[in-house]
């Protein structure tokens, strides 16, 4: 992030690029894109690390297996400087209809890629800590305290809950967005050695059934330990731990319900 505060591409591109070579032929590229998991749907084409054009399994539809890649690539390419802010580049994704957008330096080669997943990350990001700002006024308006902010990752077996169930349908957004590296921070309250959950309950539980163990979290610290009401509502949902909170049937959701109400009203 720059002087002005915004951020810019550098700060979220993945510097770790996947590339092929102008020699590729276009069967071991489309052996790739086959074999990469949904993770890769083109490639950018270097010479050593020059872009010299992108390759998507689009180009790759209708040419003949033996045929080198430069000659079906995309030459006429879209590309960002990681200095360029992030919305800009993300006006440029959107509006091109891509996925991904090369990053190259001021010689033309690439130091990275910026996709829309890592512009839907950073809105993110950027949004978590106006909730953890309001939860600590909060806190310290009710309770006469003083509360400070952290930011580190906490094992997902020192939580307590303090929200009884989760709905299946949300679940199933969660651990998609866990599988992409989406997933919003969590807000945790460290009440003196006592981990409250306060935001995130279908994020940790989406992450237990993934077999994640530690998730990144926004965490309020509280030195001497608060009787605050959340912690009641885990002692008296008896809620102790991450298996505590009950999978509810996305039938079950208060919303489903409330639309479906209106269709027999009618």
């Amino acid at each position: 992030m720059d002087e002005d505060g915004k951020p810019r591409v550098k700060d979220y591109m993945t510097r770790d690029v996947a590339t092929v070579s102008p020699d590729d032929s276009v069967a071991d590229v489309a052996r790739r894109i086959a074999d990469s998991d949904d993770t890769h749907s083109g490639f950018p084409v270097c010479d050593g690390r020059h872009v010299e054009g992108f390759v998507s399994a689009r180009d790759l539809l209708l040419a003949d297996d033996h045929e080198p890649i430069f000659k079906v690539m995309t030459q006429d390419l879209l590309v960002a400087h990681p200095d360029m802010k992030l919305t800009d580049a993300s006006r440029v994704i959107l509006r091109a209809g891509i996925q991904r957008l090369p990053v190259v330096d001021d010689a033309g080669n690439l130091v990275g890629i910026i996709s829309n997943a890592d512009v839907i990350r950073s809105q993110i990001e950027r949004a978590t800590p106006g909730k953890v700002d309001k939860l600590i006024r909060t806190l310290e308006t009710i309770h006469g305290i003083e509360a400070d902010e952290d930011r580190r990752e906490i094992p997902l077996d020192e939580l307590i809950p303090t929200q009884s169930r989760v709905y299946a349908d949300e679940l199933e957004g969660r651990q998609y967005e866990l599988e992409r590296g989406l997933a919003e921070p969590l807000v945790v309250i460290d009440n003196d050695g006592q981990f409250l959950l306060a935001d995130g309950h279908h994020r940790v539980k989406a992450a237990a059934k993934l077999g994640i163990e530690a998730m990144d979290a926004y965490v309020i610290v509280i030195d001497e330990r608060v009787d605050l009401g959340m912690a009641k509502t885990a002692e008296k949902e008896n809620l102790s731990g991450i298996d505590d909170i009950e999978e509810v049937d996305y039938a079950h959701h208060p919303l489903v319900e409330t639309t479906q109400r209106l269709q027999d009203d009618r």
